[in-house]
């Protein structure tokens, strides 16, 4: 089969520089043909990858089209492009992919009347739901990726999402498109207005094929939308266009419908056991009119989350006026008898829907592992039967799974007939791909013997639409091919896509990757030691991407400041991943060297919450400090990781001479001489150094010694080196909890530290020496229960001490000891109850400690004191040695400007602000101007007056 049309019918290779140089001569907007902005667009979120020669961000329309006329001219293929969450590799391409993201993103008008809504094409999707809402209206068709998703995209791949069963796909919420086609001239689309010549035509001639051809089903998303152009349709050129995934023309401008958003709703989760005798209810409750009937099985619940009974359950949500009439709809729904369900759960409460939905919206990433943690990847992530069959359906494809040895979960929009999965294609080998392409051909049979649709959601793409002649036929193909050359007649429009396709094995993204391990430094559990298999975890769903966010996220704080691809956890995997492929046709060739890579991860806080934000659980803060250990070995480093990567060893050595440092801190020519000489932010204050360590107090105190250590009644403290040396006051009030809980406070030893510091700058040798001397100063100590107050010095002891020493078995042993205050309270004190304080707080819970440790049992020793309120998420900005470097000031502030600052603000007068973290603490006193204190600090607070 042909791999695309090449423009104007050519293979002639285009000049790059002449091409740049006159689409920067011809658009006002950004043109970028340099490595980093060709390997951010090299991939979408599917299994493809196809290398641009540059990138364009047009400011408007005009540009669109000034693009769209200089490409032609060169005869260089254009792929429009919005979030870049297209599974099916629509949203690549070889010759200019244009941007829509970066500018044009008006809401033109919203007309609350005849309730329609004109936008342009990079608006995403959760900021015209914000717009429309004040109106009590929403726009219907809302995919999991809603809140990074443009409406351009949307219209492209003709989305969906979950709400579909009450409000329609995309196209079904259109009602007019304004395109520019190849070349730069622009047509407007509606209801009964003409189209490129010679469609009225082509309809005309096939009058009899274009009303047999297509199945019926409510997810036919697959092929061109021929249909449309009936007489008895309008013909609707606006919805033939919907679906066509780039091939036709660039969308400039679309009118929305919007739909009614009910006031109230409600969530009716009913379990089953399994995913199939979920589908064969989802029927039955349809003629209810619910919001959604989604379906999910247990394979793709992380952890415990408040379903009911099941091993499958349908996720049905219903709308009311009120919150009773909401619940009452529900309640219909789980008493029906077409329910069958073997338990059935009511949520009402708001926060209880979202966690519940968060779950269902993050399969995409978790599906992308086994169990077990193996790889499973798109290329059949879509497919839509009708809903009667959906039952049947799934049975059929389990036993084609295991036919080929293949494995999956099955997930998705049970009331349309959808199914999302993603299987464990091994796409790194050629019997591994020769397999795909098998299961391949056979599951697009199979779909069609169930009167389904290959694609029920996501488009075609290249993953499938080589095999659409299965679903429709030679015939209704050759007019696919020929309405594209209608629209589009030199073939620039995204070619090798649904018209002409290339093969579904062609272009793979893993091709160009090592066949072998790299050597790295850390360990990789969870990737089989492979840094390779780390970064492919990245599969594009770009959760990162979200600008906006509340509640307990962190991800991704530098893109949120910035907005720019590059600065995205996705971003950066790209760009590693271009790095990987290297010589073997990678963008990126220059290795660990490479300065695209080191400029793009040098905005990366190493915040870490990608680590449990992520939902494929990728790991950007170890994948920096594996990068910098490579990038810097053998080298001479940035001033600021002598300064601040090696803060323990300094510290120690200007402990005896606190006072005099700090006075001389105090002269500010001698303050900015140092900073400047430390690589330090010019904005930044020197914090200041503690005149009396937190170890020497507690000798004082005790009396010295620490050798007691196995009595029961003995907690030891972590001495890290922010509490040792700069707030020996956080570690002075832990003492007085722990004593208050019966507990007698030692720390395990000195000379004790994590290593963090010089992780989060890539001097992994180093730290690999820190933490081995480390574990031989603990000897027989560890396992023993250790309180960390520090979280990211906990943080570290529990993830990267186990990965840089995977041999050492006591690095396992202490990783396996290390607590919170919280928890080791509620482990060891469960009967201790705390001062009451009765206060609201706010503040924030440390980035590392929401990635890695959690945050539960200091939630629920908040509630125990009487601490109300919920701490903001995000990360502060200034991420331990990130928001001292030189350079990154604007982007700390930023990031602090995204969360934490604003809830600070609001808080009520008298409110307690809470920060575990030094970082956090320090943030909040330069930026802030307001005074945090450690959980410790303020319960200590409220105890009875006692002996100190």
């Amino acid at each position: 089969m042909a791999t695309g049309k090449a423009p104007h019918g050519t293979t002639s290779a285009p000049d790059p520089t002449a091409l740049v140089r006159e689409l920067r001569a011809s658009v006002r907007g950004e043109v970028a043909s340099d490595a980093t902005a060709r390997a951010l667009t090299t991939m979408d979120a599917s299994n493809y990858r196809r290398v641009p020669l540059g990138v364009v961000a047009p400011r408007d329309a005009d540009d669109i089209a000034a693009t769209l006329a200089v490409c032609r001219a060169h005869r260089v293929p254009v792929v429009p492009r919005g979030g870049g969450t297209s599974i099916a590799g629509q949203a690549t391409g070889t010759g200019i992919v244009l941007d829509l993201t970066r500018h044009l993103r008006s809401i033109v008008e919203l007309d609350p009347g005849s309730r329609t809504v004109v936008v342009q094409p990079g608006v995403v999707l959760d900021d015209l739901r914000a717009a429309a809402a004040p109106h009590g209206l929403t726009f219907g068709p809302d995919p999991s990726t809603h809140s990074r998703c443009t409406i351009g995209g949307m219209i492209g791949n003709n989305s969906c999402g979950s709400h579909s069963v009450a409000w329609g796909t995309t196209a079904d919420n259109v009602h007019a498109l304004t395109v520019a086609r190849y070349g730069g001239d622009t047509l407007h689309l509606e209801r009964g207005a003409e189209g490129p010549a010679g469609l009225r035509e082509l309809a005309a001639a096939h009058l009899a094929l274009l009303r047999t051809g297509f199945p019926e089903l409510p997810r036919r998303i697959s092929g061109y939308a021929l249909d449309a152009l009936l007489p008895e349709n309008g013909p609707d050129h606006a919805r033939a266009f919907c679906g066509s995934e780039g091939t036709l023309g660039v969308l400039t401008q679309a009118t929305l419908r919007l739909v009614e958003a009910p006031a109230a709703r409600a969530l009716a989760v009913l379990g089953y056991a399994d995913e199939s005798a979920a589908a064969e209810a989802a029927p039955g409750l349809l003629p209810y009119r619910p919001l959604t009937v989604e379906g999910m099985a247990a394979d793709l619940v992380r952890e415990p989350a408040g379903l009911p009974r099941g091993a499958a359950w349908l996720f049905v949500e219903t709308g009311g006026a009120t919150p009773a009439e909401a619940r009452a709809h529900a309640e219909r729904i789980v008493r029906a008898r077409s329910a069958d369900a073997v338990d059935a759960a009511v949520v009402t409460d708001p926060a209880g829907q979202r966690a519940l939905w968060r779950i269902r919206e993050d399969a995409a990433g978790t599906a992308t592992r086994m169990p077990e943690g193996s790889e499973a990847w798109p290329g059949w992530e879509d497919c839509a039967v009708p809903p009667a069959r959906l039952g049947p359906y799934l049975r059929d494809f389990r036993v084609l799974l295991a036919e080929h040895g293949l494995r999956g979960t099955p997930y998705g929009h049970f009331g349309d007939g959808c199914i999302h999965v993603r299987i464990d294609f091994d796409l790194l080998t050629a019997d591994g791909v020769a397999r795909f392409r098998r299961f391949s051909e056979d599951q697009a049979s199979l779909v069609v013997a169930h009167g389904g649709s290959l694609s029920g959601e996501h488009g075609d793409g290249q993953a499938r639409a080589e095999l659409l002649p299965r679903m429709y036929g030679d015939e209704l193909v050759s007019l696919f091919t020929r309405f594209k050359d209608l629209w589009d007649p030199d073939g620039g429009m995204n070619p090798g896509i649904l018209a002409r396709p290339a093969r579904l094995d062609e272009n793979l993204r893993f091709d160009v990757l090592p066949r072998k391990p790299v050597d790295v430094a850390f360990g990789y559990p969870d990737d089989g030691g492979d840094f390779t298999a780390a970064v492919r975890r990245c599969v594009g769903v770009a959760k990162c991407r979200t600008e906006k966010v509340s509640g307990p996220s962190v991800m991704c704080p530098s893109f949120r400041a910035t907005g720019e691809e590059a600065h995205s956890t996705r971003g950066r995997a790209r760009l590693l991943h271009e790095m990987l492929a290297g010589a073997a046709g990678g963008v990126i060739t220059d290795g660990w060297r490479s300065t695209e890579v080191r400029d793009a991860l040098d905005l990366c806080l190493s915040c870490k919450g990608c680590r449990s934000d992520c939902p494929a659980g990728v790991d950007m803060a170890t994948y920096k400090a594996e990068f910098l250990h490579h990038h810097y070995r053998g080298r001479l480093r940035p001033a600021a990781h002598y300064a601040m990567g090696r803060l323990p060893r300094w510290l120690r050595l200007a402990a005896p001479f606190a006072r005099p440092l700090n006075a001389l801190a105090r002269v500010r020519p001698l303050a900015a001489l140092a900073k400047r000489l430390a690589g330090i932010a010019p904005e930044r204050g020197i914090p200041v150094l503690a005149r009396e360590t937190y170890t020497r107090w507690l000798d004082r105190r005790a009396g010295g010694g620490t050798s007691v250590f196995s009595h029961d009644r003995v907690a030891l403290v972590w001495p890290d080196t922010f509490t040792e040396h700069l707030s020996p006051e956080v570690g002075q009030a832990a003492v007085r909890v722990l004593e208050a809980a019966g507990r007698t406070a030692l720390t395990p030893g000195r000379g004790l530290c994590c290593g963090l510091t010089y992780v989060s700058t890539g001097q992994l040798d180093r730290a690999r020496g820190v933490m081995r001397r480390t574990l031989d100063r603990l000897g027989g100590m560890i396992g023993e229960p250790v309180i960390v107050l520090e979280p990211s010095c906990a943080a570290t002891l529990r993830t990267d001490l186990p990965e840089l020493l995977p041999d050492d078995p006591r690095a396992a042993g202490l990783a396996a000891s290390v607590h919170t205050l919280a928890q080791y309270l509620e482990a060891f004190a469960p009967d201790w109850q705390p001062p009451r304080l009765d206060r609201p707080v706010t503040g924030q819970t440390h980035c590392h400690q929401h990635a890695v440790l959690g945050d539960e049992a200091d939630r629920r020793l908040r509630e125990r004191a009487g601490l109300v309120g919920e701490l903001a998420g995000g990360c502060c900005g200034l991420a331990g040695n990130f928001g001292f470097e030189r350079g990154h000031w604007e982007v700390s502030v930023a990031c602090a400007e995204d969360q934490l600052l604003p809830e600070v603000r609001e808080a009520a007068p008298g409110t307690e602000i809470l920060a575990d973290g030094f970082s956090c603490r320090t943030q909040l006193g330069q930026v802030g101007g307001v005074r945090a204190r450690h959980l410790a600090q303020v319960l200590a607070e409220g105890l009875e007056p006692g002996p100190r």
